[in-house]
């Protein structure tokens, strides 16, 4: 299903601040609500011009605590709106865009999207299978390659990719591409019974020692396909990443580059998802709490 949810659509669902507060308070208690005081689910309803929902016997609960949302004081719409935006674009939004759209300052968009891309971080822990495909990149700093850093030049961060074919890819920001670095996010997120295909980087040479089943293409002697062996989709996902990192964020912070991987690949990760995507993303706002900052 390649359906999008519309805007029109969007406005119909989430209108006002009070649909999008009866949202939050429909997916974190799917149940029905709990009172504390009548030890059994009651009937809550919602307090004039505040975002609390009370039962009759004077016991109240509010949805956006320990969510994203806890303590904003902006408008629940706008967050909605934010979030609808980063599932139906492709590349991403910039911060400085959403504040021409909403009106709101830049440092109230930023802080948006960063609460946003909690929403998205894969902590799910599921190995992947099958046949994967690993491969690192690197990002940011003045540097055209690896050989740069030696001569003086702002160091490039590291990005490592593994994808299955036709499946789920997951992305970690590393410090270095040695051999015990990149063999840890292996053992952690791929399954040992997997066929693993990488570049013919050196730290990857005794992955059969693990019980991988391990094969390389030489692409530093323009080899791109052996066959089956090949890491074309993950090369694939790093090209449409960068262009849309360098295209609508510029410049990132290595210190948020992580919270950007996982927005790319929760995107990735649910492509086939259409009109759900956006949705999928709200209802993720019951599990994931609030970051302390």
């Amino acid at each position: 299903m390649n359906e999008r949810f519309s805007l029109g659509e969007f406005l119909k669902k989430f209108g006002t601040n009070e649909k999008c507060l009866e949202y939050v308070r429909r997916i974190k208690y799917p149940e029905g609500i709990f009172c504390q005081n009548c030890k059994e689910v009651t009937s809550f309803y919602k307090i004039k011009n505040r975002q609390v929902y009370q039962c009759s016997c004077g016991y109240q609960i509010a949805p956006l605590a320990g969510t994203i949302f806890e303590k904003t004081t902006t408008p629940l719409q706008y967050w909605f709106y934010a979030i609808f935006l980063m599932s139906v674009t492709r590349s991403g939004i910039s911060a400085k865009q959403l504040q021409r759209e909403l009106g709101v300052t830049y440092k109230t968009a930023w802080r948006m999207f960063k609460q946003i891309r909690m929403l998205m971080a894969d902590n799910s822990g599921n190995q992947l299978t099958g046949v994967v495909e690993v491969d690192e990149t690197f990002v940011g700093g003045r540097g055209r390659n690896r050989r740069d850093w030696r001569q003086g030049v702002k160091e490039k961060e590291v990005l490592m990719g593994m994808v299955e074919r036709e499946g789920k890819v997951h992305l970690k920001h590393i410090p270095n591409t040695g051999k015990w670095t990149l063999l840890k996010q292996i053992k952690d997120h791929i399954d040992p019974r997997a066929i693993v295909y990488t570049d013919e980087l050196q730290s990857y040479k005794n992955l059969n020692r693990y019980g991988y089943t391990h094969d390389s293409v030489a692409h530093g002697i323009k080899q791109y396909t052996k066959g089956e062996v090949h890491t074309q989709n993950i090369e694939n996902f790093w090209s449409h990443f960068k262009r849309g990192i360098y295209g609508v964020y510029r410049v990132i912070s290595p210190k948020y580059l992580q919270t950007y991987a996982d927005e790319y690949g929760w995107r990735y990760n649910n492509r086939n998802a259409g009109s759900g995507m956006f949705e999928l993303l709200l209802n993720r706002i019951a599990e994931v709490k609030v970051a302390k900052i």
